[in-house]
């Protein structure tokens, strides 16, 4: 049980259990029954915080639904109730029918509410209920995007503006994955669980959980139904989400987009610096790598394999891994 929650449930037990001692002073006819009154009064006070235990993890976004379809169906069963469809009849037909019809609205409208309730935060967004919130851009998460793990890196340079939004069943899966019998499975798993636990050591970042559930099945779906109702952008490295997103006209980000915008210009002529590790394709032909992961073929190197050498660039062409530079190999001096 919580430390600080305790003393307080503490006091209220007491104080219900004094209630029903005060109770017995105000009707004198009660008066001989003053300990079974405060074992009443206490035992009330008990079942109301078992109620509260029982509430754990109760969030307000439910508690907004659960209001909303007590509402509506309080409502419906009103305007039924004084139609001319029950003016007429037996007094306690009548009765039981609008009792039986209160209780059924507010029942279906009650379940429903909670079964929609993400559609219901497009009446009241739960990220609205602060007003500083109001205007912070949100940027929801996938299990691809923390298995991949550059978001981490990305969050620490301060690069993801506003708040980073990982919702609770993406969570469950990331959570399956790293407990999957398959041994690659699980160890993409378990470095999205540590991903996980690196965003929440950066002490800049506003990290939120989403409490919304998703079956197995409806995962994408659901991604990119929360991303559209909150107006978020989608972080993902599924190519096939990012698609069914774009066509819903959500706005996704990838961090290879990201690694690609951030690849350094080079043109022809332009003199670069790198270590020769391996021989190339052709004769005479050395291969390097720039920082980014961009393929440098330096022609007339092979000879001075493993060395830091010049080379003028002669060519720049696009390649499925992003791009292939072709370089003449400087001699020096």
């Amino acid at each position: 049980m919580n430390r600080t929650l305790f003393p307080i449930r503490l006091v209220f037990i007491l104080i219900c259990a004094a209630a029903g001692y005060l109770v017995c002073l105000a009707v004198p006819d009660w008066d001989m029954h003053r300990d079974r009154a405060i074992a009443i009064g206490a035992a009330l006070g008990l079942l109301v915080v078992l109620t509260d235990v029982v509430l754990k993890g109760f969030s307000l976004r439910g508690l907004s639904a659960i209001t909303f379809g007590l509402g509506v169906g309080c409502l419906i069963s009103y305007l039924i109730s004084a139609s001319p469809l029950l003016e007429n009849g037996d007094p306690e037909v009548m009765f039981l029918a609008r009792l039986g019809l209160f209780l059924a609205a507010t029942y279906l409208c009650t379940v429903i509410a909670l079964r929609g309730k993400d559609e219901f935060n497009l009446v009241i967004p739960y990220v609205r209920f602060v007003a500083h919130e109001v205007d912070v851009p949100l940027v929801l998460v996938d299990t691809s995007a923390l298995i991949d793990g550059r978001i981490a890196k990305i969050c620490e340079s301060g690069f993801v503006p506003g708040a980073l939004v990982i919702p609770q069943f993406v969570l469950r899966e990331l959570q399956i994955v790293a407990d999957s019998a398959d041994s690659g499975r699980r160890l993409r798993g378990r470095r999205g669980l540590d991903v996980l636990g690196a965003l929440r050591r950066i002490k800049h970042l506003d990290l939120r959980i989403h409490e919304s559930d998703a079956k197995r099945g409806e995962i994408e779906a659901k991604l990119v139904f929360l991303a559209s109702s909150m107006q978020a952008k989608l972080l993902t490295t599924d190519q096939n989400l990012a698609k069914m997103a774009d066509f819903q006209g959500v706005v996704c980000l990838h961090p290879g987009d990201l690694a690609r915008a951030l690849q350094p210009a080079y043109a022809v002529g332009e003199i670069i610096e790198v270590d020769l590790v391996k021989p190339g394709k052709e004769e005479g032909q050395a291969v390097a790598y720039l920082p980014d992961g961009s393929m440098v073929v330096v022609n007339e190197a092979r000879a001075v394999i493993g060395t830091h050498a010049s080379a003028e660039i002669i060519s720049v062409m696009p390649s499925g891994n992003g791009r292939m530079i072709f370089a003449r190999y400087l001699t020096r001096d």
